[in-house]
């Protein structure tokens, strides 16, 4: 599984407008002859454009959601029974899987899982936490999880630096008091490679995760993904994801204004404006308490996620006054298997149980 990642965002399309000249003039004169004038609509500055797209653009976002509607059953267990689903994000339906217990008593504690990237043309919902989705069910916790835009059966929109994708999955947070099952006061959230980056972000930017756990996250810092995997691929995003040397994480459509298209690709090379975008740089608002689990030997193929990532931003938290916790995984690589995996899992769910099932 490749885990280039990439995010989630709003078209921001700036338009300028010339209103009509109102003024009467007196019947009893000529009115004198007049040239129009074309006023230039205003240049954003580089600063300007980028904005919507940074964390604290991300802060002051206008989020347009909307209750979660369930299209249909996809499977039924003695463990859960597993729903697709779909929501409104600002302008678009985002579809994903929501999993409801078969056991337990409801309203249950809710574990919002993000996915890793994914090649969009294998792509179905709910892959990359399906396997976690049922393991937290037979634990008694209710899982969701955003296919995010231009996954699954979702809408296409822009998602620079991965704004977009955060966008949806705090629409999707937004969307679960419509769940009856679910309790909109408890809930945790889990992200995998690119899904970490997204989870770290939505942190930055929303106090109403109780607690998050990272695994093999991509780094908090954007330039470290860029250098790594390169800036986002211009245009069709299907078209351009198997391209090499951009990053098809993110979703540049070329129906973006022009200016921002080219604002995004100067600061993807700004260290001053990737300070702007990047969660590390912003960690001061986060209450949720993290644990951070990585394998010793990620990293080593160009899709995985080197360890460092995962240090820094441990580093990164505790020296924010966030409560972290690190885990090494020896000998594991990007996903964890058999033993290892079960074990990263036993200790997110001791960890989720203390600060997310709890009704304090």
């Amino acid at each position: 599984m490749r885990s280039l990642w990439i995010c989630v965002l709003l078209l921001c399309s700036c338009q300028a407008g010339i209103a009509p000249n109102s003024t009467p003039r007196p019947s009893s004169q000529e009115a004198p002859a007049t040239s129009t004038l074309v006023q230039p609509t205003p240049t954003l500055s580089l600063t300007e454009a980028i904005r919507p797209y940074t964390i604290a653009g991300l802060r002051e976002h206008d989020f347009r959601s909307g209750p979660i509607e369930v299209r249909g059953i996809l499977e039924i267990t003695d463990i859960f029974t597993r729903y697709l689903i779909a929501y409104p994000s600002d302008d678009l339906v985002i579809t994903g899987i929501l999993q409801i217990p078969r056991r337990g008593t409801p309203p249950f504690p809710v574990l919002v899982l993000n996915h890793g990237y994914f090649y969009r043309g294998d792509f179905n919902s709910g892959d990359g936490t399906d396997r976690a989705a049922e393991y937290f069910n037979r634990r008694g916790y209710l899982t969701l999880s955003s296919d995010y835009r231009s996954w699954g059966g979702s809408g296409v929109g822009a998602s620079l630096f991965y704004s977009g994708l955060v966008i949806d999955v705090i629409n999707l947070l937004n969307g679960i008091a419509s769940i009856p099952e679910a309790d909109p006061d408890r809930i945790g959230m889990l992200g995998h490679s690119m899904g970490g980056g997204i989870t770290v972000k939505v942190l930055a930017v929303d106090r109403r995760v109780r607690a998050a756990v990272l695994y093999s996250t991509v780094s908090a810092d954007d330039a470290d993904i860029i250098e790594r995997w390169g800036s986002g691929c211009i245009g069709d995003v299907f078209e351009n994801e198997l391209l090499v040397g951009c990053n098809s994480s993110d979703i540049v459509p070329l129906n973006l204004p022009s200016e921002v298209v080219d604002a995004y690709q100067k600061a993807s090379y700004e260290p001053a404006l990737l300070r702007e975008t990047s969660a590390i740089f912003h960690l001061e608002g986060i209450t949720a308490p993290v644990q951070i689990g990585y394998g010793t030997e990620d990293g080593q193929v160009l899709s995985g996620t080197p360890p460092a990532w995962s240090q820094k931003l441990h580093a990164a938290l505790l020296e924010a006054g966030v409560s972290s916790e690190l885990f090494a995984y020896e000998g594991e690589g990007h996903s964890f298997l058999a033993e290892q995996w079960v074990a990263f899992m036993e200790r997110s769910a001791r960890f989720f149980d203390k600060h997310v099932r709890s009704e304090s």
